[in-house]
């Protein structure tokens, strides 16, 4: 599809798919025919890191610069953005997150590293509680988003994750995460909370980290079968959740893991997994999985069938 590789995946409300590319715009798939969009079209970068959809059926594109949008057949760059209010944080379940405007980093008018959030009507940036020391590190750059149980948002960023649950804005760092030193700092590309309510941290390098509570583990302690496994376990970009509670865990170099609670089993070019890198997993309307990389693949219940 992308010879960049696919690194966002959206069914929207009307089951039309939605495919975010590494550095050539974003494919919209009805069900009979593609039709793609570049920055040619409107889009304001070409690298779709995240796609949502808001309470009118807006798409929204987080994209490598900026912030776009598809609505009644064309594709728009938002500019509009207030900073007035950057110590504000609310939280409603139809709210959209966003990263800053650039690739990494914070500009003239972010001042400080944080994230935009979409009430409906416009966007409002507003800045990590970070002490003065760590308010010009670019390592605060969000990487990742998820909604998890009462509405509340996880906000990846390199060196920590932030949860927000409409009153306490808490970070979870290396400290949190059970991290020593011989195991490294974090690098997170990834967060997800599961069915049942555990947070699953995806780093590149450090592998992954849960967070359940007061309890934290890295998966080699929760499965013996990682200990073993294959060094891309380390390099963890997505992670999801199938129809049955498995973790799926994507990674670069590596295909996809499936964690059943138990044992440890790795999907690859055997599996009909002929992609390497897996960028995006994602759970679809019908609870089908789908996985995105160097093509875009859904698991038919033990292998995986490869779809564009």
């Amino acid at each position: 599809m992308y010879n960049g590789g696919v690194r966002a995946i959206l069914q929207d409300r009307s089951g039309n798919y939605w495919f975010g590319s590494h550095f050539e715009g974003v494919c919209r798939f009805d069900g009979e025919r593609f039709q793609c969009f570049t920055t040619a079209d409107g889009l304001s970068d070409n690298q779709v890191r995240s796609i949502q959809e808001d309470a009118r059926g807006t798409i929204w594109f987080d994209n490598g610069v900026g912030i776009s949008s598809y609505s009644t057949g064309a594709v728009a760059a938002s500019t509009a953005r207030r900073y007035d209010a950057t110590h504000a944080w609310t939280l409603d379940p139809s709210d959209l997150w966003f990263k800053s405007d650039g690739v990494v980093g914070f500009n003239q008018f972010e001042l400080a590293p944080g994230v935009y959030r979409f009430d409906g009507e416009g966007f409002t940036y507003l800045t990590f509680p970070l002490p003065r020391e760590r308010a010009a590190d670019d390592g605060y750059s969000l990487t990742g988003i998820c909604r998890g149980q009462g509405g509340r948002v996880w906000l990846a960023t390199y060196e920590a994750v932030f949860g927000f649950d409409g009153r306490t804005l808490t970070m979870i760092d290396g400290d949190r995460m059970g991290l020593r030193k011989e195991e490294g700092a974090p690098h997170v590309r990834c967060v997800f909370e599961d069915s049942s309510g555990r947070l699953w941290i995806g780093n590149n390098g450090v592998g992954v980290v849960m967070v359940d509570g007061a309890r934290t583990a890295l998966l080699a302690e929760l499965c013996a079968d990682a200990a073993d496994a294959d060094q891309s376990l380390l390099r963890v970009f997505s992670i999801g959740e199938d129809r049955e509670g498995c973790i799926w865990i994507g990674t670069v170099g590596g295909g996809a893991w499936r964690y059943d609670g138990r044992t440890l089993r790795q999907f690859g070019e055997r599996d009909g997994l002929t992609t390497k890198d897996v960028m995006a997993i994602y759970r679809d309307r019908a609870g089908d999985l789908w996985v995105g990389g160097k093509g875009v693949f859904r698991f038919n219940g033990t292998s995986f069938d490869r779809l564009y």
